[in-house]
């Protein structure tokens, strides 16, 4: 075959010469410079059919996991248990095993089946407790530091849903809050020390069931509250009844507390006033 006039002009014999120059295992660039072949398509007529020496292959990385995936293919394992194996995708899997038969799926048994979607459904629960976690997180970054009003509107609202209340029939104008959680007490008693209630004026009872440790959770409560002991009423047991399945058992149930402001139906008439202020006001705001 003849090429164009020039330096080219003589192909085949400069081909027979490339040819000879890789076979004797020069790489592409001495060839190109001992012919002084500058250009690539030209270089790429000249060696066509011509594999490259051994020695200018790079070697890849990923032969070794290639092999091994193929091992263990005819061992019959499948793409997931490859995966978890040699730590590779499946998508590479796929492309290195692809010529090869597919292994017989086995009927799983049904402790095996089992133990295969627990494991799936605990994974599921740890990714939803996370993202849980993660919201409450957020969410309480979101409050920053209360104002005494914000407080003040907060503690209202609190003690109107949880707190005792005075009744036409029974007139009680006393501050009794009682609840389990123990959030709920924590913010109740600033609550109290922003209006200027003194600590020596409350008195505190905890009530809970026969069965539960009675001692450990008055402990927990006078610890929580930072009061003594003497500040506590006679602590109020509520009978077992056999037949009710409870779910508050455990270590971290401790029963409710009660926490109650002596002298203090002046305070009543006041929060009383105070909650019937933002009824107003909302309904204000909604008119």
């Amino acid at each position: 075959m003849e090429h164009a006039c020039g330096k080219y002009a003589d192909f085949e014999g400069l081909r027979e010469r490339a040819v000879a120059l890789r076979r004797e295992g020069l790489s592409r660039r001495q060839i190109r410079d001992r012919l002084h072949v500058d250009n690539n398509d030209i270089l790429n007529r000249l060696l066509e059919g011509e594999p490259p020496p051994d020695w200018t292959k790079r070697p890849n990385a990923k032969d070794d996991l290639r092999h091994r995936a193929r091992e263990l293919r005819l061992q019959g394992w499948t793409y997931d248990r490859i995966q978890l194996e040699l730590g590779c995708s499946k998508s590479s899997i796929s492309l290195w095993v692809r010529d090869l038969p597919a292994p017989e799926r086995q009927k799983r048994t049904r402790e095996e089946a089992s133990a295969i979607a627990k494991r799936g459904w605990e994974a599921t629960l740890r990714l939803r407790e996370e993202e849980r976690q993660q919201t409450k997180q957020a969410a309480a970054e979101e409050v920053g530091e209360l104002t005494d009003r914000e407080l003040f509107m907060t503690g209202i609202a609190l003690y109107w849903a949880e707190g005792g209340k005075d009744k036409p029939y029974a007139r009680r104008e006393t501050v009794t809050f009682v609840n389990s959680d123990p959030g709920m007490i924590k913010v109740f008693g600033a609550w109290l020390d922003l209006l200027g209630v003194e600590r020596e004026r409350l008195r505190y009872s905890v009530m809970i069931h026969e069965t539960a440790d009675v001692a450990a959770a008055e402990e927990y409560w006078a610890d929580l509250v930072g009061a003594d002991r003497s500040a506590f009423y006679k602590t109020t047991l509520k009978k077992h009844n056999p037949k009710t399945v409870r779910k508050n058992v455990g270590d971290s149930y401790r029963g409710c507390l009660a926490v109650r402001v002596l002298k203090g139906a002046d305070l009543y008439r006041r929060i009383e006033g105070w909650w019937s202020g933002m009824v107003v006001e909302a309904e204000r705001r909604t008119a």
